[in-house]
């Protein structure tokens, strides 16, 4: 099994120590480059997706690197729906 699909499979169990920087390298796996809509966007970051004109927004963790679980829970939803995982 290849690194990333470990990293997927980690995210669908919804791990309570989830880094942003494998979420990062999931999202970039599947198209999706990191935006953080200029100097005033504060911790707000987007994933844009530019092939298939979807987006995924929520603010970046600080001061540690954890997603938070309803963060989890909002991007494994919309992955769904739009059928990418």
């Amino acid at each position: 099994m290849s690194k990333v699909r470990k990293d997927i499979e980690r995210l669908k169990s919804k791990p309570k120590d989830f880094t942003y920087d494998e979420l990062k390298k999931i999202l970039n796996n599947f198209g999706f480059i990191e935006n953080n809509k200029g100097k005033t966007s504060g911790s707000r970051v987007v994933f844009e997706n530019l092939g298939i004109n979807k987006k995924i927004e929520f603010h970046k963790p600080h001061p540690n690197n954890i997603i938070k679980s309803y963060q989890i829970n909002k991007i494994l939803k919309l992955l769904n729906e739009w059928r990418i995982l």
